[in-house]
């Protein structure tokens, strides 16, 4: 463990611990993620009846909607196999449900207009259907909005997610999960049901200092929404994967295009937002990652950077109560005590004809900079910050394509006095009048 500084931790102490005995929590573990390592572990209260122990890094808790990033993750690999695209209708796949219409994208980030909960007692406390019995109970009835309208989430749209695993794995959508991204990742200890040492899931009463255990069942076609338990050790892991270690299980891009707003809340300025299987959110200049979980008598979640290679989660065996900026109260300690510090700058090698190309460049009257950045892309931003910013990566035919901004995805050539990115002209006087549309302007005159 690359750990935290003793000052760090007992900061990182106190807050566990005033959340737990505030919030009145059975049991409350929390890591801190550092560049694929654990570097801060903490646990108060006791696990279960009858046990005046801390949890430990090995002590069970259910993960709740945790469960759907797992489910996602072999998703996207199916469509990086090129089993499924995920602008494919469900009716391709899943030809027996009444949301034909809705397609993959928006089954995984909650914007395919889905009731939120199944036709069914409240499947979270009550043992689950068999995916035929539940498919059969759906109707025209249940799709509350128009697919991509808006955000809404569901938890049936991922009941889907892991059918349409299981028919296209050919095994059940756990043993798909299992040996895809488990075993791979080395979380040996996430399971599809308790097993020791685990925690007892409790409801803490709202005027009283006692507690009533929550029940816990095979949630069978509900379970790829919520149904897996894990370890704070196995989730610190997972928040790693998310950071971008992926270990294998997933390309790089995948994972970033996993990580991409796909919905944001509605407001001045996005807080938070969904990804594909990924929940998002903005704290303190940073770009968070990850998802929250709850189910009777647990609560649990894990975020990361990826930009900064941190990770923070908790879990915890109550139903309700905890605070929301826990984790990211934890992530702000960090920051306090121990801010990371940028890697020293070094000099690059240059090719001499990229060199060429940085330096002043012009839209129009409005001026941008050029710049070469270490990986050898290259980066066109305005000069004075207001305006269209992208990088840019090389191609094997020449050209260079737009990774971010207004130009993802369009394609950048160099002429030998302009550059062009999808009809735009870029030269390096203002309007230069030999260059192409506009191209032939008159002289600047007072």
């Amino acid at each position: 463990m690359d750990q935290v500084g003793e000052t760090t931790a007992r900061a990182l102490l106190r807050r566990l611990a005033v959340e737990q005995a505030e919030c009145r929590v059975p049991s409350l573990t929390a890591a801190i993620v550092r560049e694929g390592r654990l570097a801060w572990f903490g646990a108060r209260g006791f696990s279960g009846e009858g046990d005046s122990g801390v949890p430990t890094l090995d002590t069970q808790y259910r993960l709740g909607s945790i469960t759907k990033s797992l489910v996602a993750t072999v998703v996207m690999r199916l469509r990086d196999e090129g089993r499924l695209d995920l602008l494919d209708p469900l009716a391709k796949h899943l030809p027996d449900t009444p949301f034909g219409e809705v397609n993959i994208a928006q089954l995984l980030s909650h914007t395919g207009g889905l009731t939120a909960e199944p036709p069914t007692g409240w499947w979270e406390r009550t043992a689950g259907l068999p995916s035929g019995e539940l498919l059969a109970r759906f109707g025209p009835e249940h799709a509350k909005h128009r697919p991509g309208r808006r955000f809404h989430y569901s938890n049936v749209g991922f009941a889907l997610l892991g059918e349409l695993v299981t028919r296209l794995r050919g095994v059940p959508w756990l043993r798909a999960v299992q040996q895809e991204v488990l075993d791979p990742l080395g979380m040996s200890a996430t399971t599809e049901r308790p097993r020791a040492p685990h925690a007892t899931g409790y409801a803490v009463h709202p005027w009283a200092d006692v507690v009533l255990p929550e029940p816990e069942h095979d949630h069978a076609a509900m379970a790829p929404a919520g149904q897996l338990w894990s370890t704070t050790a196995d989730l610190a892991r997972w928040a790693a994967f998310v950071a971008g270690d992926t270990g294998g299980v997933l390309s790089p891009a995948t994972l970033a295009e996993m990580r991409e707003p796909a919905t944001v809340d509605d407001g001045d300025a996005w807080t938070s937002g969904y990804g594909l299987g990924l929940q998002l959110t903005r704290h303190a200049g940073r770009r968070l990652a990850g998802h929250t979980g709850s189910m009777p008598g647990f609560l649990a979640t894990v975020w990361a950077d990826p930009a900064d290679q941190v990770g923070v989660l908790y879990m915890a065996n109550t139903t309700s109560g905890l605070t929301y900026s826990l984790p990211t109260d934890l992530l702000d300690i960090l920051d306090e005590h121990e801010p990371r510090l940028p890697q020293p700058w070094r000099p690059a090698p240059a090719d001499p004809a990229l060199l060429a190309l940085t330096g002043l460049w012009h839209w129009g009257p409005k001026p941008y900079s050029l710049r070469l950045l270490p990986d050898c892309g290259l980066a066109l931003t305005p000069v004075g910050g207001a305006g269209r910013a992208s990088r840019f990566v090389p191609q094997d035919d020449g050209t260079w394509l737009g990774l971010d901004g207004y130009y993802a995805g369009e394609t950048l050539r160099v002429a030998a006095d302009h550059l062009d990115i999808n009809t735009f002209i870029f030269t390096r006087d203002p309007y230069d009048p030999k260059a192409p549309v506009p191209g032939g302007v008159t002289d600047w005159h007072a």
